[in-house]
This record gives C-alpha cells, sequence and structure tokens, in this order.
C-alpha cells in the first residue's frame, strides 16, 4: 500500500525562524524542488544515480553486503516493494534503505565532496530510492527529492568545515540531514514540518573517527547507513507532528558550535541562485578514500609520461596535505578494510601492476615480498603549506627517483572526477564494469537505460521503477 504524503497530519507547531540561516535553507530547497529541474541538472543526476549503482554492485557479494542485508532484516523486518543489493525479496523502506546505505559505502568509490568532505549520493539517493515504490513516487519526484538531498547534504558539510571533518565523519552528521531533506521531499513535507525533520535529524547526527584510530575500519560503513536511517525516521516523526530544532546548525548547541565546526557558515544560506549543489560532486576515479586521489593521479601521471615500471624505482617521496593522514594514515593494511586507506600500499599496486582493481581492495596482496620492498621504497609525508589550500583543494607531489638517476615529479591539486575534470557518459559506464564485476550485460544495459530515464523530456510525470532486477540478479 502507497504511504500518504499529506503533510497536513500532526500538530507540529511552526518554526519561530525569524532569520535563521537553516529556515533560508529549507525555503531555498523547497523553492528548488517547484522549479522546472533545468536539463544539465537532470543529466547529472543520471551520472550520481549509475554511480550509486556501481557503488552498490561492486560490494553486492562481499560478506559484509550479507552482514548488513542480515542486520538491515533483523532491525527492520517484514516484506515490502523496497529492492536491497543482492536480496531478491522485497524489504521494507528502511531495512532497505539501511541495507543499501551501508552497502554502497562498502567498496570507498560512492561519490565525494571536495568543501563538504562527504558522500553525498548515499545519503540523498538510498533513502529515496527506498521510498519511492511505497510512495508511488515519479521519476520527477524522485529526481527533486534526490537533489534536494544533495543540496542540504552538501552545504551543511561545507559549513561545517574541516575542524568538523577532522574529528567526525561528515557523511554521518551532516548526511544525517542531507537525508532527511531527502526523506522529507520524498513525504512531501511542508516548510514547517520538513524544517522540523531537518533539526530532528541535527539532532541524531554523529560518526567518530575515532573508528580508525582504533582499527574498526570494518563498522564505517554503518555511518551512512545509521544516517539514512535517522534521516528517514526524522522525516516520518516531523510528519507525525514532533518538532525539531530550528537553529539545529547555528544555535549555541546546535551542530556547528557541538561538533567542531568552523567552515563558511554563509554555506547554508548563501548563493542561492548557483546551479544545484549535485554539480559540485566528485565521481570517484579509483576505489580508495577520496583523500589519497592527488598522489595516486600523480603516480598514474608519471607512469604514462615515463613508462615507469616498478623495477626502475630506486625511491618514492609523497608529500600530501596533512589531514587525509588524519583519515587515510594506515601505515600498511593487515586486512582488506584497510587496504583503501594506504596510500604505501595503493601506489606500490599502481607502480607494480598499471591499475588498481576492485581485487587489489578486496584481497589485498599484503605478504607479496614484491609489493613490500617496492613500499618500503615509498615515503609519505605532509607539507604543512599544502593545508592551506584544502578542503578546496587537495594538494599532492610524487617525486620518483628512478635507477638510471633521473627524477621525475608531478604535482596535482584536483582529482579525475572532480567537476573541473568530469567522466564522460560513456566513461561512466566503463567504470560501471570495471569496478562491478558481478554486473552481466544484461543488467548493465537496463542500469543505464533507468539511470537515462530522468534527462528525457517527459520525465516529471513518468511513474519510477526501480525493481529488484536493477540490485540483484537472483
Amino acid at each position: 500500500m502507497a504511504l500518504s504524503t499529506d503533510s497536513s497530519s500532526g500538530d507540529a507547531p511552526a518554526p519561530r525562524n525569524g532569520d535563521l540561516p537553516e529556515a533560508t535553507l529549507v525555503a531555498h530547497v523547497l523553492a528548488q524542488a517547484a522549479r522546472p529541474m533545468p536539463q544539465a541538472t537532470r543529466e547529472r543526476l543520471s551520472q550520481a544515480l549509475l554511480d550509486w549503482f556501481t557503488a552498490g554492485w561492486s560490494a553486492i557479494d562481499l560478506p559484509a553486503a550479507a552482514t548488513l542485508r542480515g542486520l538491515a532484516r533483523e532491525l527492520f523486518p517484514g516484506d515490502g516493494p523496497a529492492a536491497t543489493f543482492g536480496d531478491a525479496a522485497g524489504a521494507t523502506p528502511m531495512a532497505a534503505a539501511f541495507a543499501n546505505a551501508g552497502i554502497c559505502h562498502l567498496r570507498e568509490i560512492d561519490d565525494a565532496h571536495r568543501a563538504a568532505m562527504l558522500h553525498p549520493g548515499v545519503v540523498a539517493i538510498t533513502p529515496v530510492l527506498a521510498l519511492a515504490p511505497a510512495l508511488g513516487l515519479t521519476n520527477g519526484q524522485v529526481a527533486q527529492a534526490i537533489v534536494g538531498g544533495y543540496e542540504v547534504a552538501l552545504r551543511v558539510g561545507e559549513a561545517m568545515g574541516a575542524g568538523h571533518a577532522g574529528m567526525f565523519h561528515a557523511t554521518a552528521t551532516a548526511g544525517a540531514v542531507g537525508a532527511a531533506a531527502a526523506a522529507g521531499l520524498a513525504l512531501g513535507l511542508d516548510a514547517p514540518r520538513l524544517h522540523h525533520a531537518l533539526g530532528i535529524a541535527a539532532t541524531q547526527a554523529a560518526g567518530l573517527w575515532q573508528l580508525v584510530d582504533d582499527d574498526a575500519h570494518e563498522a564505517k560503513s554503518l555511518h551512512p547507513a545509521f544516517a539514512v536511517r535517522n534521516g528517514m525516521t526524522a522525516a516520518y516523526a516531523a510528519r507525525a507532528g514532533l518538532p525539531g530544532a530550528r537553529a539545529f546548525v547555528t544555535g549555541p548547541r546546535g551542530l556547528y558550535a557541538a561538533l567542531s565546526g568552523n567552515g563558511p557558515l554563509s554555506a547554508l544560506d548563501g548563493d542561492l541562485d548557483a546551479p544545484a549543489r549535485i554539480h559540485t560532486a566528485t565521481i570517484k576515479a579509483w576505489p580508495a578514500c577520496a583523500m589519497l586521489f592527488t598522489p595516486l593521479d600523480a603516480t598514474l601521471e608519471l607512469i604514462q609520461q615515463h613508462g615507469i615500471a616498478a623495477a626502475d624505482i630506486q625511491a618514492v617521496d609523497i608529500a600530501i596535505f596533512p589531514h587525509a593522514l588524519k583519515i587515510a594514515g594506515v601505515h600498511w593494511p593487515a586486512k582488506a578494510s584497510e587496504a583503501s586507506f594506504c596510500l604505501r600500499y595503493l601506489v606500490a599496486v599502481l607502480l607494480t601492476r598499471g591499475s588498481i582493481g576492485i581485487a587489489d581492495v578486496e584481497a589485498p596482496a599484503f605478504d607479496d615480498p614484491a609489493l613490500q620492498a617496492l613500499a618500503g621504497r615509498i615515503t609519505v609525508r605532509t607539507e604543512p603549506e599544502y593545508q592551506k589550500a584544502f578542503p578546496q583543494k587537495r594538494p599532492s607531489e610524487v617525486r620518483i627517483v628512478l635507477r638510471d638517476g633521473r627524477e621525475v615529479r608531478a604535482y596535482r591539486e584536483l582529482r579525475r572526477g572532480d567537476p573541473e575534470d568530469p567522466f564522460t557518459w560513456e566513461g561512466l559506464q566503463a567504470r560501471l564494469r570495471a569496478f562491478a564485476p558481478a554486473v552481466d550485460d544484461s543488467t548493465a544495459h537496463a542500469l543505464v537505460a533507468a539511470c537515462q530515464a530522468l534527462p528525457s523530456e517527459d520525465f516529471a510525470g513518468h511513474a519510477a521503477r526501480w525493481d529488484t532486477p536493477l540490485f540483484s540478479a537472483g
């Protein structure tokens, strides 16, 4: 049975907003959703959807994915119309959203953002696609809800800044608020209730980076899973009439004050005429932590320009912005979940094999003597001067000294897949097949067709179809 989208139920009091930036953000998101979506934004959304499906399918057969599917059904039992990666049976929207958010984050290939320092697609797309079949949403409603989720997650993440991101996983904090926006728009909440939903979600925002310090990388996928669960719960709670914090970011005990915020608060309510924030997200070129992309891009550039092979190398020196190693500072991986966070391992693989594939992080060759020997010649150090450009840029320099006495260098500030260096649609399809080998030809064709349906001229009135075959071959 389709859930009601009537936003008039409940007796939640309207927020006493005054001039709160949070109220301006809510009004902006609702106004954005009420306008016809520009063709460029529809096309960018299609890319984001294909990226999301690539992330989910890339991890579909991992043991951790099975764990998340089982956990979701235990926490949110029952049958329903929502589809889950790797599960041919329908699930409740909450169960599917919880599992899919975690699964899409397992490979570390879901999209990212320089300034917000979070993964926006996993919190914006996941709740909407889980809700769409239960709510009977059209493609237009799906599109507007997802774009609104991106808008809120990224603006809140930008406002929270690097100080926050050094202590908290912003996908779990700002991401929870973005998930509430996406779910709230899908539910058809009006301005007061949408504001309440965001405030309720902000109250539940959490995600400590202490898990990295304590070698608990396997639990990182729970951050987006809980963010989506909390965001969806907040939207339903607001629809039921429960109030939320009004100044959930800027108040004296809001996110900014409580969770080490130091970014520009103008991100909440400034530059409202700019293109939708979804245009500023990065689609990841490597199956690794996004903090490490510029040195990987620089290394690949040197391989391509100079034909470097591992046997040619005497020493490698990598200088990187300090924040990168706060998140991805593993010296040498001891388990698969750490491979994506170890720059020495990733660079050694790239120099040895010329590429980094899913298998290199799924079943990393920790004990390979050749990789270990090369890694022993790789020095990774932080360059304090580079931190000044962060987070808008991610400076890194790779210097390779060759055995014949030559020295080659490459410097990168931006990453392949950033808005300034985007993927083509053809490149995204090739990325799907490379990163998600479980996808067969017919499923790949169906995924591409479903994602391309959004830019069609008459997309708004068509019923959304996000069926089980798109999520599972079973």
